[in-house]
């Protein structure tokens, strides 16, 4: 799961990125959801993609044990 902060600047969750369908910058970052759900961050759309790769990294490496 990797980090987000919503819009707002102030809540932060959790986000399942394998749930992601697609991300847009609109100019907001909007997670699509394969749920149909939307999530405006604040993170760019590379942050995210960035996010998600250090987090299938992790747990690569933690399946390698």
């Amino acid at each position: 799961m990797i980090l987000v902060t919503r819009i707002n600047k102030v809540d932060e969750f959790y986000v399942n990125e394998d749930m992601i369908e697609f991300l847009e910058e609109t100019p907001d970052t909007i997670l699509s959801m394969n749920t149909g759900k939307k999530i405006a961050v604040m993170e760019t759309a590379i942050d995210i993609v960035e996010k998600i790769r250090e987090e299938k990294i992790r747990v690569l490496r933690a399946k390698q044990f």
